[in-house]
């Protein structure tokens, strides 16, 4: 097995066609790899449900479309929130929690109108993609994932369901010509 540098803080791109169908044509931002494993939430699943009830008070800080998001298929009963800061190194205690750049993890039980000065926008996951030690290293290897630099519009954008075409189109070289591949690969 190739030695895979840490996915944390970037985006995998599913690679066409991935059998599992969780992950088939998705974009992932990596919110932790190590040794015990890793974890991300997908970025271009939006559901139908709306923030509501205790967690409508981080609407207005939501990214448009302000749906929560389907992160994955592991806890799908967790929620998980991504904020993009004003600052690359916010210190607001245990209320969010740096992950690249920033790019936080922002504790929901916390109250937005103490924390919410330093965020910019924030995005709701449900669920998220979670793999054991060595399981994503052998899925990488297997060519199941590209892993790519993150944009922030990525995570915040307003067209999350053409990610995965934007995010191969704008990687060099031939890598490109991945974003023209057919949803149905037999057609091609």
């Amino acid at each position: 097995m190739t030695v895979h540098p840490s996915t944390k803080g970037h985006t995998l791109v599913a690679t066409p066609p991935l059998e599992d169908p969780n992950f088939d044509r998705t974009v992932l931002f990596m919110i932790e790899h190590n040794d015990e494993g890793a974890l991300g939430v997908v970025l271009n699943r939006p559901s139908d449900e709306r923030v509501d009830g205790p967690l409508s008070r981080w609407s207005d800080l939501q990214a448009e479309p302000d749906v929560i998001f389907e992160g994955g298929p592991v806890e799908p009963r967790a929620l998980i929130a991504l904020a993009r800061t004003h600052t690359t190194s916010p210190d607001d205690g245990d209320a969010i929690v740096p992950v690249s750049g920033a790019i936080v993890s922002a504790d929901l039980s916390s109250d937005p109108a103490l924390i919410g000065s330093n965020i910019e926008q924030v995005r709701i996951f449900r669920g998220y993609a979670g793999w054991g030690p060595g399981q994503l290293e052998h899925e990488l290897d297997a060519g199941a994932w590209l892993t790519v630099d993150t944009h922030p519009d990525d995570l915040f954008g307003s067209q999350p369901t053409d990610l995965w075409r934007t995010v191969l189109g704008r990687q060099p070289g031939r890598l490109a010509w991945l974003a023209q591949a057919p949803d149905d690969l037999s057609l091609n």
